[in-house]
């Protein structure tokens, strides 16, 4: 399995790495300390155009009162470690600021690496976000498949819940249009293999609203015609290849929203699965901040948004790269408050999760980096990378002078460029 991913665009090699040493990675090569000068290099220029997010510095303040409380409370000096990193995430509790977000059921998902993802997951108490499309392309799972490659949905319900200790972590899984009709939600909520998760209150149920990679779009994925023709009623099927006759792009439909429309989905998901939590998925549109006031008010539990950060679905070069709102100007238009807003797009390192928290941004979700980390290491690669970003933040929130991450703020964060100084216009108070 190692090595088999490739993530275009993306830090991969220092994922890997991440995956590899773990905690020691977020520091300098060891055998260079004391014989390397450090600094002086020039700022990375962001990774993706117009993500303003890599171009934020945190800034530390010289006077720390927080430090003072929390030395009273200790009784001693505090250190990076006295930073409790526990975090409400939706209705569900996580070691960390972290989470899985969505497992698809594209072909990067293979049942081995799916599952090993799971197990992981699982095992670290982090809440995983399991994507749409698994039931209708992959099955629920009752039976084993023929071929004994098990991507199928119960099967990543049931590695999660192999490893999972009491208390923490969950599982929220997505349904998208053609998942309704497939009843996923119905399939998982009665279910004998979800019951531990629906007894402790760790099942969620996420409302998927259009596309992050290719905003005001459905899914797309390529098939062979025979596969293709087999969904045709269901889907929109278009030969786009030219002359390779065995391959076709399959689309599906992103649904039709309207606030109202909105309202009453999460009306209706509260109502009809009263022990799971509710999420609501959003793509970075312009109206991102009616649309997650929309499903705040209506009871979501969490609300997720992905920047236009791209991922391992189908989608064209111009969505990719000219369509949707980047994840640091999704963070400026909401400004959640004391809502939970979930959010996800290349987070790979402590600095880019710590400045999402400061605006605004409850926890991050971990996408291709986990996808990256199990394919270096199927045991333990997730381990290790979120124990280097654990360090990280640690490291990051104490030099703050604060001590958890809800304590984060927009004024730990130098200002974006062509914004105004004054850190105050960018995000509102936090009631």
């Amino acid at each position: 399995m190692t090595g088999t991913l490739r993530a275009a665009g993306f830090p991969e090699d220092a994922v890997r790495t991440r995956a590899r040493e773990g905690a020691a990675s977020a520091f300098p090569p060891l055998p260079v300390y004391g014989t390397a000068l450090y600094g002086a290099g020039a700022v990375p220029a962001p990774a993706v155009a117009g993500d303003e997010l890599d171009a934020l510095r945190l800034v530390p303040p010289v006077l720390m009162p927080g430090r003072l409380e929390k030395l009273i409370d200790l009784g001693r000096e505090p250190h990076h470690t006295d930073v409790d990193l526990t975090t409400r995430i939706g209705g569900l509790t996580a070691p960390l600021p972290l989470y899985v977000s969505a497992l698809g059921s594209t072909q990067v998902a293979s049942a081995d690496l799916a599952n090993a993802l799971s197990r992981q997951a699982g095992r670290l108490g982090l809440p995983m976000v399991i994507g749409e499309n698994i039931m209708p392309s992959r099955g629920f799972g009752r039976l084993p498949d023929a071929d004994g490659d098990d991507r199928t949905l119960r099967a990543r319900i049931c590695e999660y819940l192999a490893e999972l200790p009491d208390g923490v972590g969950g599982i929220a899984v997505q349904q998208s249009t053609e998942d309704a009709d497939a009843e996923v939600w119905n399939m998982v909520y009665s279910d004998p293999s979800a019951r531990p998760l629906l007894d402790s209150g760790r099942l969620a149920f996420e409302l998927k609203v259009g596309q992050g990679a290719k905003p005001g779009l459905g899914g797309m994925t390529v098939l062979s015609a025979e596969l293709a023709a087999a969904t045709a009623e269901r889907f929109t099927v278009e030969p786009v290849y030219g002359t390779d006759a065995d391959h076709v792009l399959r689309c599906a439909s992103p649904g039709t929203f309207t606030t109202e429309i909105l309202r009453q989905q999460i009306r209706m998901m509260r109502n009809n699965y009263p022990r799971a939590r509710v999420w609501v998925k959003l793509p970075p549109g312009r109206d991102v901040r009616e649309a997650a006031r929309t499903a705040w008010d209506a009871g979501a539990d969490a609300v997720t948004v992905d920047g236009a950060e791209g991922g391992s679905g189908w989608a064209p070069h111009s969505f990719l790269n000219h369509v949707g709102l980047p994840l640091a100007e999704c963070l400026l238009r909401l400004a959640p408050g004391n809502d939970c807003l979930l959010v996800s797009g290349r987070m790979h390192d402590g600095s880019r999760a710590a400045k999402a928290l400061a605006l605004g941004a409850r926890a991050v979700g971990l996408g291709r980096a986990a996808f990256l980390a199990v394919d270096e290491d199927p045991k333990e690669g997730l381990s290790r990378l979120v124990d280097s970003l654990a360090v990280e933040l640690r490291l990051l929130i104490s030099a703050l002078g604060k001590y958890a991450p809800a304590e984060l703020h927009h004024e730990d964060l130098w200002p974006l460029p062509g914004r105004s100084p004054d850190p105050t216009p960018l995000v509102k108070e936090r009631g």
